[in-house]
């Protein structure tokens, strides 16, 4: 019987988490809302494999981002493994090292060779002319970063691939309704792919999806998500199992109601954050250029690793836990580090470097407060001023 299981929870009264303040917390609809969805799903007792909430969520997906077509799966990262098979990959493949490992590590699975671009100091973000001097004739594909949502240099992204007829591929995580030039920033490139993950600023538990802008990559990509399977006694590709479930299709149904209020949360805690840090000369910000952002994450760059290091762990004492994100650098991981070179030097990864030494993602969720931010800079200033 369900209600006999034991649960190694502590009791209401001793379970205290008020305290901490996390580096990001996930939104979660009002529980009637999703049990509303959980009585039909029960009442078809249709799990999975292109259920009827699967079909409506990329309905309202293509709506709430205008774009022409998009496909739901499992996770973020299969999103980008297919993003590969799909466009046929091989061997080089230009990309940052200043992005989450599932970038990287997505690249060596498909036995691809990363090559790494330098970013640019003040997005962030893959720059283009390190690309274009990095390009040989074994490269084939570009897969640039979005960076914590903000968009990067597309049209001169756009202009190297089409001079060099190599495929361009947007790793856009963080990247749900950000806009650049009042366009959805999932319209550039070959393909893009996003993460539904739980951390971010809209989520279905787990879960992802990708855009092409090619009819017959679309096509390709619906197969590669279901084993390639085109009916019963049909299988065109060796696909994979990246299918999102009704529960998880559910999630995203209930959680894009309310998004555009929850990412209006985020840009007044965003710019209090900018605020109450203006004064100082030795913190840097991120150079937004979408003309709407989702204000996903709150990177900030100290004057040195030092510095950095010292408000992190100071913090903590604090319970309040940001984020060295990204650090290290995924050059820097051991298995790269095992092939005994130093990558940061082979590609002259000096911003790069730099960037990743200092910055620091401060707590960002909806209902944080301003208060909580005004609590963090407050001791962020003490620290830096002692």
């Amino acid at each position: 019987m369900a209600e006999n299981i034991k649960l190694n929870i502590p009791d209401k009264d001793e379970y205290k988490v008020t305290d901490t303040i996390n580096v990001t917390k996930p939104d979660i609809p009002e529980i009637e809302d999703y049990i509303k969805y959980l009585k039909e799903i029960w009442k078809n007792e249709w799990l999975t494999n292109d259920g009827e909430f699967l079909r409506l969520f990329e309905i309202k997906l293509k709506e709430h981002l205008k774009l022409r077509n998009v496909i739901v799966v499992s996770n973020g990262t299969l999103a980008i493994h297919m993003a590969l098979k799909a466009l046929n990959i091989k061997g080089d493949v230009i990309t940052t090292p200043f992005t989450f490992s599932a970038t990287t590590n997505a690249l060596i699975w498909e036995g691809l060779n990363p090559v790494f671009a330098d970013i640019d100091s003040e997005t962030f973000n893959i720059y283009p002319s390190d690309v274009e001097k990095k390009i040989t004739d074994e490269t084939s594909a570009i897969l640039a970063v979005h960076v914590y949502g903000n968009p990067c240099y597309v049209e001169e992204l756009q202009e190297i691939s089409i001079e060099n007829d190599i495929k361009l591929i947007y790793d856009s995580a963080h990247s749900f309704g950000v806009e650049y030039k009042k366009k959805s920033v999932l319209n550039y490139g070959d393909i893009s792919t996003l993460s539904f993950h739980a951390t971010k600023v809209f989520n279905t538990v787990e879960g992802g999806a990708i855009t092409a802008q090619d009819e017959k990559i679309l096509e390709k990509l619906k197969l590669l998500r279901n084993h390639g399977i085109k009916s019963e006694e049909e299988v065109l590709l060796p696909g994979t199992n990246a299918k999102m479930n009704e529960f998880q299709a559910a999630m995203g149904l209930c959680n894009i109601k309310i998004i555009e209020d929850k990412l209006k949360q985020r840009k007044e805690l965003y710019d209090h954050y900018k605020e109450n840090l203006a004064s100082f000369d030795n913190i840097k910000f991120q150079k937004l250029i979408a003309s709407k952002y989702n204000y996903s994450y709150m990177p900030v760059c100290f004057e040195n690793i030092k510095v950095r290091d010292k408000i992190y762990s100071e913090l903590i004492k604090d319970n309040i836990y940001s984020r060295k994100y990204f650090y290290p650098l995924t050059v820097n991981y051991d298995y790269f580090k095992q092939r005994g070179q130093n990558l940061v030097q082979k590609y002259d990864l000096k911003v790069a470097s730099d960037i990743s030494d200092r910055v620091l993602c401060l707590p960002l969720y909806p209902d944080l407060g301003e208060n909580v931010v005004d609590k963090i800079t407050n001791r962020i200033k003490e620290l830096m001023s002692n």
